[in-house]
């Protein structure tokens, strides 16, 4: 870039926008666990951007981390501001993420934050709102939004008459502060939401605990008031892992393996079903996420999931746990 200045004489404008562009965006991340340490990781591979700083309250954790790849780290996510941070990704326990996520917008640091974006809707109100008077960008990590299987099928998609999904796994420790709706059933809310586009008219739900004091099995229905209906099952005590969604319409049935980022389409012909495996190009669902809060931060763009549809999500998820424990 430098060499590219000194061959040429080039006005002020052109050096400015060849210096903004060799600016990267410096980075921080708060919780390394399995998740933030992968969100680190992946930072620490993109081109335009330098990972300023790690932290965990962990201090053998966040030593770990930083020292493997190559950044600053310490134990109080406060101490990221020194590194003059551009932009955070919050991966810590759901119920710390509301006061985290203040800190940064408060600070004028945008952020991407690990669904669900909070505990309560009231505090994902409070940051969606503060969030708008700073003009800061809120992202949320519901993942399976950049999942190529998911993105494929927008198109074929017209008026889903019916949806069925599951989202089955075994029991991890490091998730207990939230039941199966905020931790698991959460991601397929929110895709709902942005396939079905309709008001909900009514909830049924039913749930069981298993392993912790929340629920740790769930299903529910969700009539919505364009007719549309939906089936949602979340477990995270079941030995084989699942991630399926089947959308039935009026002209095909879909249907989607999240995991292996597949779709086969069936369609009636005459008097039979013929079925059609979608070509896709596979991709790293939180790479294609982490990068997109990137190119949002620098380009000052909306986020495919920002503050307001995770908020969305979390109403429709606490309508549910209510149902739960009525």
């Amino acid at each position: 870039m430098i060499s590219l200045i000194l061959s040429r004489s080039l006005t002020f404008v052109e050096v400015f926008v060849i210096i903004v562009d060799m600016k990267k965006l410096r980075v921080g991340v708060v919780g390394l666990g399995r998740l933030g340490s992968l969100h680190a990781r992946i930072y620490s591979r993109l081109k335009n951007v330098e990972l300023a700083g790690v932290c965990d309250i962990d201090k053998h954790r966040a030593g770990l981390i930083g020292r493997s790849l190559k950044s600053p780290w310490c134990t109080n996510y406060a101490g990221l501001l020194k590194k003059q941070i551009d932009a955070v990704s919050i991966v810590t326990p759901t119920s710390t993420h509301y006061k985290i996520a203040k800190f940064f917008l408060n600070n004028n640091v945008p952020v991407l934050i690990e669904k669900p974006i909070t505990k309560t809707p009231k505090q994902a109100g409070g940051l969606v709102r503060l969030a708008r008077k700073k003009r800061l960008i809120i992202q949320v990590g519901h993942v399976e939004r950049f999942n190529s299987a998911i993105q494929a099928i927008e198109k074929i998609l017209s008026r889903p008459k019916f949806i069925e999904a599951h989202r089955l796994g075994p029991f991890t420790p490091r998730v207990k502060d939230v039941g199966v709706v905020l931790d698991l059933m959460i991601h397929d809310i929110d895709i709902i939401l942005g396939l079905v586009k309709s008001k909900i008219r009514d909830i049924q739900a039913i749930g069981v605990k298993i392993l912790t004091k929340h629920e740790d099995i769930a299903n529910a229905r969700i009539r919505f008031k364009n007719g549309a209906i939906c089936d949602l099952t979340a477990s995270r005590v079941t030995d084989d892992s699942l991630r399926k969604i089947r959308i039935f319409q009026k002209d095909c049935y879909i249907s989607l393996d999240y995991g292996a980022q597949e779709v086969v389409i069936s369609r009636k012909t005459k008097n039979k079903i013929s079925s059609q495996k979608i070509d896709i190009k596979k991709e790293q669902p939180l790479q294609k996420e982490i990068s997109s809060f990137v190119s949002c931060v620098l380009n000052k763009k909306r986020p495919l999931v920002s503050g307001q549809e995770a908020y969305n999500a979390l109403l429709v998820a606490h309508r549910i746990i209510k149902k739960l424990n009525p």
